[in-house]
């Protein structure tokens, strides 16, 4: 199969078209059938050629992803939530090309699963102040310390791990970021139950966790700037999840509105145009940044779009709840601990889940600090530790 020449949206299609046609989507394990997605340049396109992409404007990944959608395939991103929308962008961008091609791979297909371990109990919205140690000892590195709010780490494989190398300099320069694995001596990880009642987040302990130099990212002490890198494409996974129109969270809307017309008033028909409204500017809003980005990375503009998405996340379901009126109160479960589609009671559910989205992937007032700082140039916050070693910094 050639890709020489997949760089228009017509020839991304027909590239997914033979992938599913060899590979039905129906009788083709995951694994294998995602395998021969990365092996043709789809599963990030504008990443480079022979680690899962064809150098082409990421924009183009809507077409490909739309052909194995509509073949009955997975999307791409829900095979490895953290892998494809937080960490592959990184290992490509820091990552040695061998590194990166021993990777790549199995997390495209899903048989290594990714986690994020960055937040910790007194470092959350203040990232660069966590406590984590790594020390130094001959080709390695010994870790110490505990993670918190880690998705899916009871299933992962890897971990990307920011951790502080020189607690004597200021806390942005004293970090370095690593990749861990999860089956590593010393790791420990506790299930952390949501409001749902399910079980995706986790606290992280690491007790002497031993973790070869190379898979270090990055320089020593240049742990920040790599995790600026991942934290932009985790805005950009969590802000640009954007269906086709009329599709996703305000789909689901539409579907419960033509269910409940005993239910329907003219104040709710007027709150669910203007949520329509503002779910299809954000999705044009995406759409446009994705071709400003071409092959680049996104800036701190996506920002603007996880804030966005989460706060209408929430929105559409808070106008779902008051749609059903007391039935929104009933919920099916409290215990189950998988997060399964086919629930009695979605709706309830997706409210519920709804709650996480203004904090997981910076909370919305990180997220309008960016946009004040980054894009509109607004004056930083104050800040009484900016010179301080780490070390000396008051923590609770």
């Amino acid at each position: 199969m050639t890709t020489a020449t997949a760089t228009t949206a017509e020839t991304v299609e027909e590239l997914a078209r033979t992938v599913v046609r060899e590979r039905p989507p129906a009788t083709t394990p995951t694994a294998e059938l995602m395998g021969a997605w990365y092996d043709a340049g789809l599963a990030w396109v504008h990443f480079p050629r022979g680690l899962g992409g064809l150098e082409a404007p990421r924009m183009l990944q809507t077409a490909a992803n739309r052909v194995l959608k509509e073949a009955g395939g997975p999307e791409p991103r829900t095979v490895n939530i953290i892998g494809y929308g937080i960490v592959a962008g990184t290992i490509v961008r820091y990552a040695p090309p061998e590194l990166a091609a021993r990777l790549l791979r199995p997390l495209a297909t899903g048989e290594e699963l990714w986690c994020q371990l960055f937040s910790e109990p007194g470092a959350g919205s203040d990232l660069a102040g966590l406590a984590t140690r790594a020390v130094r000892d001959g080709d390695d590195w010994v870790v110490t310390g505990q993670k918190v709010w880690n998705s899916l780490a009871h299933l992962a494989r890897w971990g990307i791990l920011l951790a502080r190398t020189d607690p004597d300099v200021p806390k942005h320069k004293g970090l370095t970021y690593f990749l861990v694995d999860m089956q590593s001596p010393g790791v420990e990880v506790r299930p952390l139950r949501q409001i749902t009642g399910r079980a995706q987040f986790n606290e992280v302990f690491l007790e002497g966790v031993r973790i070869p130099d190379a898979m270090r990212l990055g320089d020593v002490g240049a742990g920040w700037a790599v995790s600026l890198s991942t934290l932009s494409d985790e805005r950009v996974g969590l802000g640009d999840r954007v269906p086709a129109r009329g599709a996703g969270s305000i789909g689901e809307a539409l579907a419960l509105w033509a269910a409940r017309p005993d239910r329907q008033t003219p104040v709710l028909r007027d709150r669910l145009a203007r949520l329509w409204l503002r779910s299809e500017s954000h999705r044009l809003t995406v759409e446009r940044a994705k071709v400003a980005a071409g092959h680049g990375v996104f800036g701190p503009e996506a920002a603007i779009t996880k804030l966005v998405a989460s706060e209408l996340n929430q929105q559409v379901y808070e106008f779902c709840q008051e749609l059903l009126g007391l039935e929104g109160t009933l919920y099916e479960s409290y215990t189950s601990v998988l997060e399964d589609d086919d629930s009695p009671t979605p709706y309830q559910r997706k409210f519920l889940r709804s709650r996480a989205a203004t904090i997981e992937g910076g909370t919305s007032e990180i997220q309008r600090n960016i946009v004040a700082e980054r894009v509109l140039r607004l004056p930083a916050d104050l800040r009484n530790d900016k010179n301080v070693p780490w070390r000396d910094v008051p923590r609770s």
